[in-house]
């Protein structure tokens, strides 16, 4: 996958705009990135051991941290620091966010959780 042309965080650290190449910009929220972390913390080592993550409405990036041509590694006011988000899995997310976000939402119901604290 190509690099994205533009990363930028908003003024208020909750939105991560991305554009790549031949591509409209779009918005990522940080609740959406931090849920869906690609850290083992979250995803686990198997699809059964993923993780969700409630409470994180009001969750801002904190810092974003180059890793090689390849990724991102997106720190968050929370603490959480080990998410490597390569330019594929961001692309995935900037396509696939609508998707992301309602699954994200059926599990926080499924099981009882909330985005806020």
């Amino acid at each position: 996958m190509t690099a994205p042309t533009e990363l930028r965080v908003s003024k208020d650290r909750k939105l991560l705009t991305i554009t790549f190449p031949a591509h409209q910009p779009v918005e990522l929220s940080a609740e959406l990135l931090r849920v869906a972390s690609p850290s083992a913390e979250v995803q686990g080592h198997s699809p059964a051991q993923r993780v969700t993550v409630p409470g994180k409405r009001n969750v801002a990036i904190a810092d974003m941290v180059p890793t090689g041509n390849y990724a991102v590694r997106i720190v968050f006011d929370d603490g959480h620091a080990t998410g490597i988000f390569t330019w594929d899995y961001l692309h995935r997310m900037a396509h696939d966010k609508a998707t992301m976000w309602q699954s994200y939402l059926d599990e926080l119901a499924a099981k009882g959780l909330s985005r806020d604290r």
